[in-house]
């Protein structure tokens, strides 16, 4: 199997390309500095096509290396013919490789296994061999043999009809048939568990404790009686069937068409003889189904459902994925004091003021909701706050007491008559952060909630410098991520949190150790070891500086410096994210435009260069890399977060009793699923826009509309505040 061709083949590209990311891969290069930094070498692929190129390069090297065991386990026992040889080699799946191994793999001891230590090998042949005039119980009284365990010639021929079973079990040809007729007929059947139906009933679990409560179980109803086709179920449906199954509430099976396939496997087994010997074709047909039911049927059922609990977790990841992204890269709250508001009851809620650059200038906790309620104390702490600092927003988490503390918040906005606005923010994560060993070292003298609040205060700030601290699982845009492979997840989710630090860049000399152990080359240690060199030495003057950073060599700097930002310092090209390996270049243009080494030069440099082919020709670069130069002399430290959707500042606040049918309102997009989106309106609860809700034309996913942080219009349709549920549309009634 020539692995680049086929890979070129899935992505739509040109071999050469991929033998290029193929090299630059095994040479110890970063995706992100692939992706940004050798556009000429790749013919310009993307971030996102050298990951899936990435992956695929993974899977079908460890397809070529099961194959090669493979081959050399079935050599070893001399049955490796040259057609059997060329088979795997040209399997293009694990499972076809492991299909055609399953007639040499080493077994557990089978009842066709011990049958065969019985000496009834012969008497199976006998039977598939289908002679006529055959009488399979006369010829099995050869086979007796009580030192044997073969008391009759009924015990012989159950035991030859066990061998014949496995013989049609381990054919590849066989299961490749019947995993694909099940995919393409089979439905899944699910029904309510019986026993956990009784539980609930009885109010009790077998432990004695109390049953789950009844809303968990109203989670699953439609399942109870349910059948949909195996090849159209959403993958959102198959991880609910999931968790139904393993939270016990659920029973599910894969109902084949066993009919049409066990007639299949007699016409296969005989050979399509019309008119088999009657006798020995009694025993054939009882044996493929004892195959089929007892060996086939259970392992294909495995197999399907593995697959569709995979591609269903790699779509749920794709979403999270794309969620997390837009999350990432939503654009700061720039140049403002924020206080940072941690909502909850008994505990009070925890406030943080941090100032333009993020420090943390004041913290206190107020008790304005139950069992409390002192609003009015608490509305004097919160106007001393704002005008000691100046604060002019507000940013709440979205958790426990939110919406009490909202009405707080917008009773205080309207009396104190101060051009204070207020956000509600997502805070899924941060009593995580708060009780980190990370947040205990930045905030050695604060207690949890003290952290929550400075954290909530610092996502409004710059979402992507704070969520960084935060494992990507905890931060809550995804669905089913606690059920899925947590492996995966963990892969393709750190890689959008690369992907994204890398696009932004970071400040050299303000990063955290979080920020920047996300940088291209840069480990956790090394990130470490920056912050240290900063701390003994001060500011970083230049990149290269970056070289007496211990642990951090020569190529680990050519990965990252492109990466890391230096303002104010020795060299104004570092303040771009032109890499080092480009300077040369850039003073060149520059010399020849008879400009000089500044931003103004920078811009004049842009505005004069009309043809950048025929530069970046003459100064013996890739015109990729000169266009990409230029788009940053244009605009020096450009954040491509600026063009994304500012969050909505509010000033007054909704409750889910005022919302009415036909109500037409401005949201923001918090959470994207495979059926729709959940819009934040400005009430506690969020909205859903259905999928069937989101366009007039047919989209597959919502994916196709929004992304996450979007502001968009909803109207409401409709409202169940017993339920909490909050029905919306993008497409109005």
């Amino acid at each position: 199997m020539q692995i680049n061709e086929k890979i070129a083949r899935d992505l739509g590209v040109k071999t050469w390309q991929v033998e290029a990311a193929v090299k630059l891969i095994d040479e110890g290069n970063t995706i992100p500095f692939i992706a940004r930094y050798r556009k000429e070498a790749t013919g310009t692929l993307t971030d996102e096509q050298l990951r899936d190129l990435g992956e695929s390069l993974a899977y079908l090297r460890s397809l070529q290396e099961r194959k090669e065991k493979v081959m050399e386990s079935i050599d070893e026992q001399g049955k490796l013919t040259a057609e059997l040889r060329k088979r795997i080699e040209e399997a293009q799946t694990l499972v076809e490789v492991e299909d055609l191994y399953l007639p040499y793999r080493p077994k557990r001891r089978t009842r066709a296994g011990i049958a065969k230590e019985r000496g009834l090998q012969g008497l199976a042949d006998y039977i598939l061999a289908m002679k006529k005039g055959s009488n399979v119980l006369k010829e099995a009284e050869k086979y007796v043999d009580p030192d044997k365990e073969v008391p009759d010639a009924e015990a012989a021929a159950a035991g030859a009809m066990d061998i014949v079973a496995e013989q049609i079990s381990d054919e590849a040809r066989f299961r490749a048939y019947i995993r694909e007729k099940t995919w393409k007929s089979g439905t899944i059947v699910t029904s309510e568990k019986a026993q956990k139906k009784k539980d609930d009933e009885d109010g009790k679990k077998e432990s004695g404790k109390p049953a789950g409560k009844k809303e968990r179980r109203d989670v699953y109803e439609m399942y109870f009686e349910y059948e949909e086709a195996l090849r159209r179920i959403p993958g959102h449906r198959v991880l609910a069937v999931n968790r139904g199954e393993k939270e016990n509430y659920l029973t599910v099976k894969i109902q084949a068409p066993e009919e049409e396939i066990l007639t299949y496997l007699e016409k296969q087994v005989t050979h399509g003889e019309k008119n088999p010997d009657p006798d020995t074709f009694t025993y054939i047909k009882a044996a493929v189904k004892d195959s089929y039911n007892r060996l086939i049927a259970p392992a294909i059922e495995r197999e399907l459902r593995n697959q569709m609990t995979e591609e269903a977790e790699d779509g749920a990841i794709r979403v999270f994925a794309s969620n997390l992204e837009q999350l990432l890269m939503q654009q700061p709250i720039a140049g403002k004091v924020v206080l940072g508001w941690d909502p909850a009851f008994r505990t009070g809620c925890k406030l943080a003021v941090a100032d333009p650059t993020g420090r943390i200038l004041d913290t206190t906790v107020i008790f304005p909701t139950a069992p409390q309620n002192k609003v009015r104390e608490a509305k004097r702490v919160l106007r001393d706050l704002v005008d000691k600092y100046n604060v002019s927003v507000i940013s709440v988490g979205n958790g426990t007491a939110s919406r009490e503390s909202e009405q707080v918040i917008t009773e205080f906005i309207r009396e104190a008559g101060r051009p204070v606005q207020y956000v509600i923010v997502n805070e899924a994560g941060a009593s995580v952060y708060s009780a980190s060993k990370l947040a205990t070292e930045e905030f050695p003298s604060f207690d949890v909630g003290q952290r929550s609040a400075a954290s909530i205060a610092r996502r409004l700030q710059d979402p992507l410098a704070e969520l960084v601290k935060i494992d990507p699982k905890a931060i809550g845009v995804g669905q089913y991520q606690h059920d899925m492979n947590q492996k995966k997840l963990d892969g393709a989710l750190t890689g959008v949190v690369e992907k994204c630090v890398n696009r932004v860049g970071v400040d050299l000399n303000t990063a955290s150790f979080s920020l920047l152990s996300y940088i291209s080359g840069i480990s956790k240690n090394v990130a470490k070891n920056i912050v240290s060199y900063r701390e003994e030495n001060g500011a970083f003057r230049n990149r290269k500086e970056l070289l007496k950073v211990t642990g951090l060599g020569p190529k680990a700097f050519q990965q990252c410096a492109g990466f890391l930002r230096i303002r104010g310092g020795d060299q104004p090209l570092d303040e771009t994210s032109v890499h080092p390996e480009s300077y040369s270049a850039v003073k060149e243009l520059l010399a020849g435009l008879g400009l000089s080494m500044d931003r103004e030069s920078f811009k004049a440099a842009v505005r004069m260069t009309a043809d950048p082919a025929a530069k970046a020709k003459e100064l013996g670069i890739g015109e990729p890399t000169l266009r990409d130069i230029l788009s940053e002399l244009e605009k020096p430290a450009r954040d491509p977060r600026e063009e994304m959707p500012a969050p909505v500042l509010r000033s007054d606040v909704l409750s889910i009793e005022d919302l009415k049918p036909g109500l037409t309102l401005k949201g923001t997009v918090r959470n994207i699923v495979d059926f729709g989106a959940f819009v934040d309106i400005g009430v506690h609860q969020d909205g859903l826009v259905h999928i069937s809700k989101m366009s007039r034309r047919f989209i597959k996913h919502p994916l196709e509309v929004v992304r996450v942080g979007d502001v968009v219009d909803v109207t409401v349709l409709g409202v169940d505040a017993g339920k909490k549920r909050i029905s919306l549309s993008m497409i109005g009634e």
